[in-house]
């Protein structure tokens, strides 16, 4: 999400202002003015890039509409006989683009790319510890998987085992499609807060949740992708 995209000289500059014509640009891909690209804005979010709002319940169909429009207006075949300048800017926007969309198209890349974003979450820190109400099952989880480890080492029995790790995979897979759901229950809150905005507080609150839900779900999806490799192997 953070992946170092080629520069030009005038990627610090306002898009508000066209480097060409310097007349007000209009933020846009293109400047309003004079018709040439612009170079990115560093306050620009891939939201903006597709001038649509921070929602969390986007139109996919629409999404992937407007990238196509996108894709064709901005390859780089389309500047072969501008500037170098211009090429460059045409191979950032469309380098900047296959990473909005990448990103944007996926509900989970897109919330996390959000609070990435307003500072809630940071990347390579998700936190790796079990809810509270999840620490007993939990527990029975990992002794299940040393017994299973212990028995697959002395070449015993692994019928019954290999049974109560399946079945404890799929509780574990249905707690992640509840936290799914309820992600999206959130997703809903933040698009209604953007309807009326100006309530900070509550802004914040939703986010937190949202973070919280977001490490659940990486916790709850670890443990069903270590015991399916458990069973893959024994």
């Amino acid at each position: 999400m953070n992946a170092t995209k080629p520069q030009t000289e005038s990627a610090s500059r306002s898009s508000a202002v066209c480097w060409s014509c310097k007349a007000a640009s209009g933020g846009g891909h293109f400047c309003a003015a004079c018709g040439k690209i612009q170079a990115l804005s560093r306050e620009a979010d891939y939201f903006a890039f597709f001038s649509l709002p921070q929602s969390l319940q986007l139109d996919s169909a629409a999404l992937e509409q407007l990238f196509h429009q996108l894709s064709w207006k901005l390859h780089p075949d389309n500047f072969v006989k501008a500037s170098e300048f211009e090429r460059n800017l045409a191979l950032e926007r469309s380098s900047e683009l296959n990473d909005a969309y990448r990103t944007l198209r996926d509900p989970i890349a897109r919330v996390e790319y959000l609070l990435l974003r307003a500072g809630v979450r940071k990347e390579g820190t998700t936190k790796q510890q079990a809810p509270p109400e999840l620490l007993e099952e939990v527990f029975e989880l990992n002794e299940s998987l040393d017994e299973l480890r212990e028995a697959k080492s002395e070449g015993g029995d692994l019928t019954d085992l290999r049974q109560k790790l399946s079945a404890a995979q799929r509780n574990f897979e249905q707690k992640l499609e509840e936290v799914d759901r309820d992600l999206n229950i959130v997703f809903t809150e933040w698009d209604a807060a953007l309807v009326h905005p100006g309530n900070e507080p509550a802004r914040q609150a939703v986010m937190a949740k949202m973070n919280d839900l977001l490490n659940r779900r990486s916790y709850i999806r670890n443990l069903v992708r270590n015991v399916g490799e458990e069973l893959v192997q024994s």
